[in-house]
């Protein structure tokens, strides 16, 4: 049961996010650059490759969306997030990322930092790059083996430490919590913390792409429990900056593992543009819940008139869904939790139910 005090919260919160959702405005957007990758992790939902078959997006046909943006909305309230795939595979990118900032709009991206030299990150500073978010999935063993590189963990260390130096720098780590890392949470905590962290984000892994047939990524209910009771001590004592991903409804633990309420912002705040030119929302869903192509229709156009299966999620009352008496509150979960069919792979809520 929810507390009456967390219960008064969420209807308030729940409020502000009906008039966000009628309002939409475009906040951050994601630039899928490519799908080639350095890595081959246990959990990547892309299912990306050294050589991709799908070649890169060209700089100049994402800069033409980035034109139509820019004459709706203004550029410096909308902060692109290049992504992949690892977007240090391209050699372009900080020609991409100077071609970004020059129209107005910040940007950062998503590395798992194997690529990045302290010469290289110096290069994309001066193209514009305003923050990024380094995976980390625990200490050398552990690490490598989500990797599948015995050098990932150094080459990870060693570009959080690069950023660490630029005082100024906006980044923060992120790591998958899973059955092999989560009795070293505390141990991997104190490790960040010591070598200067800030910004900690923790997440775990819901059954889509690699990791959907890989027990060793999937956390019992007990271990999920113990995670957020991990995150909340850690919160109220101020030891580092931690929180769990925007994932899903997490009941009493709502304001107390985040800086805000379960809302899932896909298609909402957030859009996407992935490396064929579809048009989506946040780039961890995989399933087609596409709203058109960049290379057919203008993206505006289809940010202010589509997107309906997002702004409206009615459509998710079914199954487990159907009676929840929190559905109010979760909107059915994240974007990225259903599969192909619609159907809710994971509910986070409902792993505190089970023994």
């Amino acid at each position: 049961m929810l507390s009456i005090r967390r219960r008064i919260a969420l209807e308030a919160a729940h409020k502000l996010e009906n008039d966000l959702i009628a309002r939409h405005p475009l906040r951050q957007l994601f630039w899928e650059c490519t799908l080639r990758c350095n890595l081959r992790c246990q959990h990547c939902g892309s299912d990306c490759k050294v050589q991709a078959l799908q070649p890169d997006m060209p700089k100049e046909d994402f800069l033409r969306v980035l034109d139509q943006v820019a004459e709706r909305t203004d550029p410096h309230k909308v902060f692109v997030i290049v992504t992949g795939g690892e977007p240090l595979m391209r050699n372009d990118l900080e020609e991409c990322g100077r071609a970004i900032y020059d129209k107005g709009f910040p940007w950062g991206m998503v590395t798992n930092g194997l690529a990045l030299t302290p010469e290289r990150f110096q290069r994309l500073m001066k193209s514009g790059l305003h923050s990024a978010t380094v995976s980390l999935d625990g200490f050398e063993d552990d690490h490598n083996w989500m990797r599948g590189n015995e050098h990932s963990f150094e080459h990870a260390v060693s570009a959080i430490r690069t950023m660490i130096a630029e005082p100024d720098f906006l980044f923060d780590v992120v790591t998958c919590v899973n059955k092999r890392n989560i009795s070293r949470l505390v141990e991997l905590r104190d490790y960040l913390v010591g070598i200067g962290l800030k910004h900690w984000r923790l997440f775990t892994v819901f059954p889509a792409g690699r990791a959907a047939g890989n027990p060793a990524l999937q956390l019992s209910p007990e271990e999920f429990r113990t995670v957020m009771d991990f995150i909340r001590t850690t919160r109220r004592e101020k030891i580092i900056d931690v929180s769990y991903g925007c994932e899903g409804f997490l009941g009493n633990y709502e304001g107390d593992v985040r800086d805000h309420f379960f809302t899932c912002q896909a298609g909402v705040t957030v859009g996407s543009v992935l490396v064929d030119g579809s048009i989506s929302a946040c780039a961890s869903i995989r399933a087609d819940y596409h709203q058109g192509n960049i290379y057919r229709d203008n993206f505006m156009d289809v940010w202010e008139q589509r997107f309906a299966p997002y702004r409206d999620r009615e459509w998710m009352r079914t199954g487990e869904c159907a009676k929840c008496k929190f559905f109010r509150y979760c909107r059915g979960g994240g974007m990225h939790l259903r599969d192909a069919e619609g159907q809710l792979m994971l509910c986070h809520y409902n792993r505190f139910l089970k023994k």
